[in-house]
């Protein structure tokens, strides 16, 4: 934790919101997504009823081609 305070504020205030969601699962609080991660859930969804996630296939010829890189 002493390395931190050596990083730049906004990874900071990250690290920060991290732990507090972290927290609030060890004390049995019930999660609240904010709006924004709503959003970005519907978004998810909506790109996985149309089909638009890579294959396992692609995935995998995709990290082959960046390890041999």
């Amino acid at each position: 934790m002493r390395r931190v305070e050596a990083w730049p504020e906004a990874a900071q205030l990250e690290l920060a919101e991290l732990a507090l969601e972290l927290d609030a699962g060890f004390s049995g609080e019930v999660y609240r997504a904010t709006p924004e991660e709503l959003a970005g859930i519907e978004r998810g969804l909506k790109d996985a009823r149309e089909g638009r996630f890579a294959t396992d296939e692609q995935v995998k010829a995709a990290f082959d081609k960046f390890r041999r890189a």
